[in-house]
């Protein structure tokens, strides 16, 4: 069982690496890089190159590690008590499964995604160290143990806002997304935009790697950016000569599909008067 490039996906050799060497060792796969560069896509690929479902577990900065083993829910509990309710006898009818439990719990093998750990309390990682390592955790209301039917394949995303605990690093495999070279940035683009003319191909990447390299950018336009601006250029229907600016410093076309807040704009702005100044 090997994951490929699959028709959806550009898969560079590291990467592919990366995924069958983390489903070989039965590790987690933790996958960090810029925000955009197609890490949560991953899993999805993952599960359909391998013919696994997926489930997605997207965690936010509220999220407990808890609650992706179960809840229980004593207030609906108290309340049927109340208006005495038969359903009341039986615990069970108020604990929620969570991802971990529906993965384990899955009639065939599944891939997991735990998308964006680094949102959620530092703790959180540490939260589930053991039932990541085990693949078993204990009910405590019911007095069961859950134990994974099949070892799910899991796949652990981060955009590197904070560190994560060498505890929990230990027990993964890691791989960090570069930022796609021109040549594999353009075979993205030509995936997702297959009648694209390679000469506006060429212009707009030239253009977005000028403007990705520009010294002080606050926020780097990633991957589904630039994907998001060749589309707009195909609806404007727009030549490579449409895009032709005054100099490296102007601002690109329909620039607000690459640069996402205000100072990077005004220092686009300011480097284009200063050109201008200079001519």
């Amino acid at each position: 069982m090997k994951f490929e490039t699959t028709a959806a996906y550009v898969v560079p050799e590291d990467l592919k690496i990366a995924v069958n060497a983390a489903v070989t060792l039965q590790r987690p796969l933790l996958v960090k890089g810029e925000p955009g560069t197609g890490k949560t896509e991953l899993a999805r690929q993952v599960a359909q190159a391998l013919g696994m479902p997926l489930i997605e577990w997207h965690v936010k900065s509220t999220t407990k590690a808890q609650q992706g083993l179960y809840e229980y829910d004593a207030v609906s509990r108290l309340r049927d008590s109340q208006l005495g309710e038969e359903r009341v006898h039986d615990v069970k009818n108020y604990i929620r499964k969570g991802k971990l439990w529906q993965a384990f719990d899955a009639p065939s093998r599944v891939v997991l995604l735990i998308d964006e750990v680094d949102k959620a309390d530092i703790e959180f990682p540490n939260d589930l160290l053991q039932e990541l390592d085990r693949m078993e955790f204990h009910v405590y209301e019911t007095g069961e143990t859950i134990r994974a039917r099949h070892r799910p394949v899991v796949i652990i995303t981060s955009n590197n806002e904070k560190e994560l605990p060498d505890a929990f690093l230990r027990r993964c495999f890691f791989h960090y997304i570069r930022f796609p070279d021109p040549a594999t940035l353009a075979a993205i683009v030509r995936l997702h935009h297959p009648s694209i003319k390679e000469a506006l191909l060429t212009t707009a990447l030239t253009q977005f790697f000028e403007i990705r390299d520009t010294p002080g950018l606050k926020k780097k336009p990633s991957t589904s950016e630039v994907l998001d601006w060749l589309k707009l250029l195909l609806a404007e229907d727009l030549t490579p000569e449409d895009l032709k600016r005054d100099s490296k410093a102007s601002l690109p076309r329909l620039h607000g599909a690459l640069l996402k807040n205000e100072q990077d704009v005004q220092m686009f702005e300011r480097l284009a008067f200063l050109s201008r100044g200079q001519r």
